[in-house]
């Protein structure tokens, strides 16, 4: 019977030393005491992130206690890659790694202490394990065996100090992998097969909370490896990407915006990093609620990694499930949970960022990355979200209603730059899509919010995108390649930056740099619009690949055709008149021009010419363009 003051309780015990802390305080005892303190506060944050205590933190030790085996081995990975993380900033004689041993085992609690061979158990793991490893004992792999998406080497039966009967262990190799265990006393590590596996890891808050996680790792049992030789385009020299879009498991459709908009802050933070190739949001958001393999999405997109993951809400309440995926090893780098509050979303969209940065082993050469959603008021950024959402599909009615939910971010929050872009967007979509009843009022009404999105905040691509189209139609060419190129200095990977600078490149009479431009915003966005097509087509006509640009023009048909989606006939026809005069096809040439000027009949040379944007209007390809119109029956 337990004594007065004790009692006796079933706990998961994390401790963890550091390795050759006697060499690091003979060395520099001042900068090992600096490094030690900054690692145990890392510690500290993410045993209480991961429903842990520290009960103890004597010298270099420290000793925890998790209710949750499954969140004691979570935490104990998540230290071991902040750590291994953080060390790549020391030289390598001030690198301070730790030793983590993890077991489940009965003690005697007085008051916050604890006691007992259950504690000295975990404390003679951590002695078997590695210098930046993670030592488990049987009890603790028998309760996450097929609950977390590591493997395990099993090494065997350990005698221990001053423990009676031989401890069986394991190594945590933090990285997916099946364990065969073998014989114990036969062997002391028995063989691991190099297959990955992808199963449910989460403890139980409540069933909801259960089930919609159980779906999120249960839904793709195993990754098959893709392969390089099927993949759509060349895999990228850089480490490359494609961030699926969140699933929304919180039962409530209305919280899609929620899911969406952590991909997208995901997808655009990591798309200002130059050293990645990151697919564009709109070419992953076509896999949005569908069950796909990861295989295929690599093979697809021509990516290496993948980045999926579930998004819970529950009142003040997020749940967030992240995975990144190695397609051509067939592994994951990299698995999180987090349980936070809604206000810190914007911290854990950084965090998450930094921490596929930091698995993918992308060094940044630049400073700190930025938040990039610029605002903290979730409400604001909620508005935001959805007026995106409408604002991409490009219809009048949908363009309004973005417009009207940017105006309600603005406001809650009337400093938020991004939404200040967004909505000068919509008024300048507005004019050019015809839709607007003074085109002239709609592009100085964008100019001018485009300004003051741009006082506010001048580092994101898309105000500068603004401007370079506006610039572009007013036929100022040099300030609109230079805000063109602005826009792709800070998006590298921002498809949209590169197919505008293309158009604006084809109106300064640069066409092969333009066709190289539009070439790459395809790349970025292999499920690209079909207006991408329209751009592309005129370009090959503007460096003679006429029969290339014959072949677009169908395509770009074809696939308006499967969409669903309305083009301007007229347009088409104008563009592969002039393609087949190339060909020295007149006849089909005269067939589609009368085609043309029976849509719209009162199309001129006179009409073409006031309808681009050539700053010399007696630029030698304008002419060539007219004579090439004229060749086709079009009238002056």
């Amino acid at each position: 019977m337990a004594e007065k003051g004790f009692k006796r309780k079933l706990t998961a015990i994390l401790s963890a030393d550091v390795e050759g802390y006697s060499r690091l305080m003979g060395e520099d005892e001042e900068a090992t005491v600096r490094t030690l303190t900054d690692y145990r506060e890392v510690m500290g944050t993410l045993i209480q992130q991961h429903n842990g205590k520290v009960l103890d933190s004597p010298g270099d030790n420290l000793l925890a206690e998790f209710d949750s085996v499954v969140d004691a081995v979570q935490c104990a990975v998540a230290v071991q890659k902040e750590i291994n993380a953080r060390n790549t900033e020391l030289p390598e004689n001030r690198k301070m790694q730790f030793r983590i041993g993890i077991n489940l085992g009965d003690v005697i609690q007085e008051e916050e202490r604890i006691y007992g061979d259950g504690v000295n158990i975990a404390a003679r793991l951590e002695g078997l394990a590695n210098p930046g490893g993670i030592c488990i004992s049987k009890t603790a792999f028998d309760q996450i065996e097929s609950k977390l998406p590591y493997g395990y080497e099993f090494l065997g039966d350990q005698p221990v100090k001053n423990i009676a009967k031989p401890v069986g262990a394991y190594r945590v190799l933090m990285e997916p992998r099946v364990t065969v265990e073998g014989e114990p006393e036969k062997e002391k590590r028995s063989p691991v097969k190099r297959m990955p596996i992808l199963v449910g890891a989460v403890a139980v808050l409540v069933l909801a909370v259960a089930v919609g996680v159980w779906q999120f790792y249960a839904r793709r049992p195993s990754v098959e490896t893709a392969s390089v030789e099927k993949m759509a385009f060349p895999l990228p020299e850089k480490p490359s990407i494609a961030v699926l879009p969140f699933d929304n498991l919180s039962g409530d459709p209305e919280q899609d915006y929620i899911a969406d908009g952590l991909t997208e802050n995901i997808i655009t933070g990591l798309s200002h990093i130059p050293e990645m190739f990151v697919i564009a949001r709109n070419s992953v958001f076509t896999y949005k609620g569908k069950a796909v393999k990861i295989n295929q999405v690599s093979e697809d997109l021509g990516v290496r990694y993948v980045l999926e993951g579930s998004v819970q809400k529950a009142g003040d309440q997020l749940r967030v499930n992240a995975q990144l995926i190695d397609a051509l090893k067939g592994h994951h780098l990299w698995a999180e949970r987090y349980d936070r509050e809604l206000k810190d979303l914007f911290k854990l969209q950084d965090e998450i960022t930094m921490k596929v940065m930091t698995a993918m082993e992308v060094k940044l050469t630049r400073g700190e990355l930025s938040r990039l959603y610029r605002t903290d008021n979730f409400v604001a950024w909620g508005y935001f979200v959805r007026g995106y959402s409408l604002f991409e599909r490009y219809t009048t009615e949908d363009n309004a209603k973005a417009r009207k939910l940017f105006e309600q971010a603005l406001k809650i929050d009337p400093d938020y730059a991004f939404a200040w872009t967004f909505l000068g967007w919509t008024h300048f979509i507005e004019a050019r899509f015809g839709w607007s009843e003074s085109p002239g009022e709609s592009i100085k009404r964008a100019f001018k919010i485009a300004q003051r999105a741009l006082a506010l905040d001048d580092t994101h691509p898309a105000v500068h995108s603004l401007l370079n189209t506006i610039y572009m139609i007013q036929r100022q060419t040099d300030k609109a390649i230079a805000e063109g190129k602005r826009a792709i200095a800070l998006g590298p990977n921002d498809a949209l930056a590169h197919m505008l600078l293309a158009q604006t490149m084809r109106y300064a009479g640069r066409f092969e740099k333009a066709v190289e431009l539009a070439e790459k915003a395809m790349r970025l966005q292999p499920r690209y619009p079909t207006w991408y097509l329209s751009i592309l087509c005129w370009l090959y006509y503007d460096v003679g690949k006429y029969q290339e640009a014959v072949d677009i023009i169908k395509q770009y048909m074809q696939l308006a055709e499967n969409r669903r989606e309305n083009v301007s006939l007229w347009q088409l026809h104008l563009a592969i008149t002039i393609n087949y005069v190339g060909l020295d096809r007149l006849e089909d040439a005269r067939a589609h021009a009368a085609k043309l000027l029976k849509l719209l009949p009162g199309y001129s040379l006179e009409l073409n010419r006031k309808m681009t944007f050539f700053r010399d209007p007696a630029h030698p390809h304008l002419q060539r363009q007219q004579e090439d119109l004229r060749k086709a029956g079009i009238p002056e």
